[in-house]
């Protein structure tokens, strides 16, 4: 029997579009609780969640999460004539290269991979050496919306194509205890809801907020409004071509929501395969592709399902 010093765990995050913010609620209630994270694994929003937490950025990516919106998210993409996807990517390549990851997968503080799918192979692709903002941005690339990613000659897109929740890529990398967040379990039942989200109760999660931006993130908060307000007037041309009517789905969420749709049901049979110790499933379907603007609700419920959990952990660790 392992001792609880020499447990290791690892962090399983999985794809989910907007509903990725969750990760940080999660990662902040285990940190709350002193249960240190030895391995990280990440498809798509786990991917580019976990690179931040990964690399030491998470409080940026929190302060980053809480102002985004879905609106400022488009504005980094080169919206043109669709020929390998409606998305380059490549203004948010930019961004994150230039302002937040600039080290290798390597040399992350907590050992990390990403997980991608090669169209060439049909296999997946997991990044454990090279550039980290390579790995998160052929781990996001949603088919039909992100143009792949090219390496090696291989295009890469979504790893959630193949590997939704990377329980056994983490397992692979040494982990004893497997924590593994599922934000597609309840997909299905809430299609008919996604364009009602539920709002945020200014007297529990605004206060939250409030006491975030007031402390020493506020550099961060006011760096991103001056990049914002920047490009908002070209921002509302590309919206309004490409989302005419806010009472029907767009172009991007047809292609999300079916991608979401088919990830639910990979991910019911990748579980049954590779079972994680501990399951954290933030009840979050009703959410749409870019509800980006949801992270204060968003990043709280992944915070209050993991305390349901921790002694659950806590107990495994010391067993």
């Amino acid at each position: 029997m392992l001792s609880s010093l020499s447990k290791k765990i690892g962090l399983a995050l999985g794809s989910g579009s907007a509903r990725g913010w969750s990760h940080i609620g999660v990662i902040r209630a285990l940190e709350e609780a002193g249960i240190k994270i030895d391995f990280v694994a990440g498809t798509s929003i786990g991917a580019f969640v976990g690179a931040f937490y990964s690399s030491g950025n998470l409080d940026y990516m929190e302060a980053f999460a809480l102002q985004m919106d879905w609106k400022a998210i488009i504005s980094f993409f080169d919206v043109g004539f669709p020929r390998k996807g409606l998305l380059d990517g490549e203004k948010i390549y930019q961004l994150v290269s230039k302002e937040i990851l600039t080290e290798n997968i390597e040399e992350t503080e907590i050992p990390f991979r990403t997980v991608a799918t090669n169209l060439m192979t049909g296999k997946d692709f997991i990044f454990k050496t090279g550039s980290i903002v390579d790995a998160v941005r052929a781990s996001i690339s949603i088919p039909g919306i992100f143009t792949p990613f090219k390496k090696d000659n291989y295009n890469l897109v979504d790893g959630g194509l193949i590997n939704p929740v990377p329980v056994d890529v983490v397992r692979n990398m040494g982990a004893d205890i497997v924590i593994a967040v599922d934000l597609n379990h309840d997909l299905v039942e809430n299609q008919s809801k996604m364009k009602s989200p539920q709002s945020v109760a200014k007297d529990s999660l605004g206060k939250k907020i409030d006491d975030f931006i007031s402390g020493s993130n506020i550099k961060a908060i006011n760096t991103l409004k001056e990049k914002y307000q920047n490009i908002e007037k070209s921002v509302s041309v590309k919206l309004k071509e490409w989302t005419p009517d806010k009472n029907d789905m767009n172009i991007f969420e047809i292609i999300g929501t079916s991608i979401n749709i088919m990830e639910h049901r990979i991910t019911q049979n990748n579980l049954e395969i590779h079972k994680p110790d501990i399951l954290i499933q933030p009840s979050l379907g009703h959410l749409g592709l870019f509800d980006f603007d949801q992270a204060a609700e968003t990043i709280e419920e992944g915070r209050v399902v993991t305390k349901k959990v921790i002694d659950k952990i806590l107990n495994m660790m010391n067993s």
